[in-house]
């Protein structure tokens, strides 16, 4: 069991008995949209991001993102680590039905996926490890990927075969690239897979 110092911040129970199996955390969940008017929930989570920092991991569909968008307005962007699942197709196994939009949540996650996950979002990384070259927002437009006529199309197919999620803006791709690649890996692996789908 791995060891983590920040708060997870999850949408429901099923997603903190999973991950509960991987890591030894402090898990909170939401319990989904209820974080729209559960005060006590919120300070909660305030508390946590200003002491030890949190971890947002929602799924990856759109329910996910708002409920992510809600922690992040509630937080104020300070101590906030964005884990990203990747869009898999499936149905967990306790549910009869395939979800709205018909991708697995945190909870039908395989073990390694959600390892994978939280490496790529540099959870796992030494203290103090900075990425001293940043990826910017100028490489995100150099690359067509903001700012221009197809860059949103062009961020969501990039996306998907980087295995995150394709509703990512620009601004979260920029976050999600910088904690797992460094400058020069990513415009490599980028310039790459821009000049295979065009």
């Amino acid at each position: 069991m791995i060891k983590i110092k920040q708060a997870i911040i999850v949408e429901g129970r099923y997603d903190k008995i999973t991950l509960s199996n991987l890591v030894d955390a402090v898990i909170i969940p939401t319990n989904g949209f209820s974080i729209y008017k559960d005060a006590e929930t919120a300070e909660l989570i305030k508390l946590f991001a200003r002491t030890t920092g949190v971890i947002i991991l929602t799924d990856s569909d759109s329910a996910g993102f708002q409920i992510r968008g809600r922690l992040k307005s509630i937080i104020g962007g300070k101590n906030i680590t964005n884990v990203f699942i990747p869009e898999i197709y499936g149905k967990e196994k306790r549910k009869r039905k395939y979800s709205k939009q018909g991708l697995l949540g945190v909870e039908g996650m395989t073990k390694e996926v959600l390892l994978d996950a939280f490496s790529r979002a540099g959870v796992f990384a030494e203290e103090g490890e900075e990425n001293a070259d940043p990826i910017t927002k100028a490489d995100l437009l150099d690359l067509g990927l903001c700012g221009g006529e197809n860059s949103s199309k062009l961020r969501v197919r990039l996306q998907q075969k980087l295995g995150l999620p394709s509703r990512l803006s620009a601004n979260m791709l920029l976050e999600a690239a910088n904690a797992m690649y460094t400058r020069e890996e990513f415009l490599n692996i980028t310039t790459k897979i821009l000049g295979e789908l065009k």
